[in-house]
């Protein structure tokens, strides 16, 4: 099999949501939740998000230095809620598909 990688030693930041309430609580919060997600994609600062498996919190991936990647988490309206807290994983992107060229050119 032949893939194209590259190498683009961006900083990034996983981000490790967990609920911190039930899902009748969690699922309140949601409709503003999904709100947050589209913006940060649209302004390019997230790159995906998705629920964990089983649904016990999310998984985000953000471009960025940690701090930056932390102050945008901390507004996540589940955590605002109080319906979640984050952890911020930070890490530098070694090999990547040509494919994600684009979301590490950002």
């Amino acid at each position: 099999m032949s893939v194209d990688f590259i190498r683009p030693g961006a900083p990034m930041c996983l981000v490790l949501l967990t609920y911190t309430a039930d899902l009748e609580a969690v699922d309140a919060h949601l409709p503003a939740h999904v709100a947050w997600l589209e913006e940060a994609m649209r302004a390019g600062v997230m790159v995906l998000a998705g629920r964990r498996q089983p649904r016990t919190g999310g998984v985000l991936l953000f471009h960025g230095e940690p701090e930056a990647v932390e102050a945008v988490a901390a507004t996540d309206p589940f955590v605002v809620e109080g319906v979640a807290t984050f952890e911020v994983i930070a890490f530098s992107t070694s090999f990547a598909t040509a494919a994600m060229r684009e979301a590490f050119a950002r």
